[in-house]
């Protein structure tokens, strides 16, 4: 690590690997079940341990990392019926968000919706799985942003962050881009159409598909 970007000490530096930490689980660079060794990151990221500790038990207070007795911690695998469970709840909230997307929304919000669903189909088109994946997520992100719910936008931060090693599974299965794409351009659609209850549908009719999806 260079000399200028060292962290501090104390909360600057838990706060330091909690960013690290959390930037590396969330982008699939940590994989699930890898064990998190305090002197290893520590070292890594140029801080004590005691700052490693604490950004871990913060991880752990947000779903990501498990802290197994004797053991140390660990990136915290997520089974498939948390997952599905997680999704379910998905579908309340990310619908809300929709159905006030739908009403909040400014013009040029709605045409930055149009052109990721773009994006997305040229995505699909061209066989680029994993570019669609991210551009499914930052759709994700948007219509969440201009919804203005940030209540729910909190609690659906926690929860996506758990499923990162899913997406990434369910982005790389063969067809299943090209079925979830006709998904996110009717999102799209009831919400440039302003129509709060078809957007709220949309979103739970494509949150349906990603729980069959995740049982397959």
């Amino acid at each position: 690590m260079p000399k200028e970007a060292r962290p501090g000490t104390g909360e600057q530096a838990k706060q330091h690997a909690l960013v690290h930490l959390r930037q590396a689980i969330l982008h699939g660079d940590m994989a699930p079940a890898q064990r998190l060794v305090e002197n290893e990151l520590a070292e890594q990221f140029g801080v004590t341990r005691a700052s490693v500790r604490a950004a871990l038990i913060e991880l752990e207070s947000e779903g990501l990392v498990e802290r197994i007795r004797n053991r140390g911690s660990r990136v915290r695998v997520v089974t498939v019926e948390e997952a599905v469970a997680i999704t379910e709840c998905r579908m309340v909230l990310e619908g809300l968000c929709a159905a006030k997307a739908a009403v909040e929304a400014s013009e040029d919000q709605l045409d930055q919706l149009t052109d990721l669903g773009t994006a997305m189909a040229k995505a699909v088109a061209g066989g680029e799985p994993l570019v669609y994946s991210r551009l499914n997520h930052e759709l994700h992100d948007r219509i969440r942003e201009f919804s203005g719910q940030q209540v729910a936008v909190g609690l659906l931060e926690r929860l996506n962050g758990q499923l990162v090693r899913h997406r990434f599974q369910l982005a790389l299965r063969p067809g299943r881009p090209q079925q979830s794409l006709s998904e996110h351009l009717a999102m799209i659609e009831s919400i440039r159409a302003r129509d709060p209850q078809a957007a709220e549908a949309a979103v739970r009719t494509h949150l349906a598909g990603v729980i069959d999806a995740l049982r397959q």
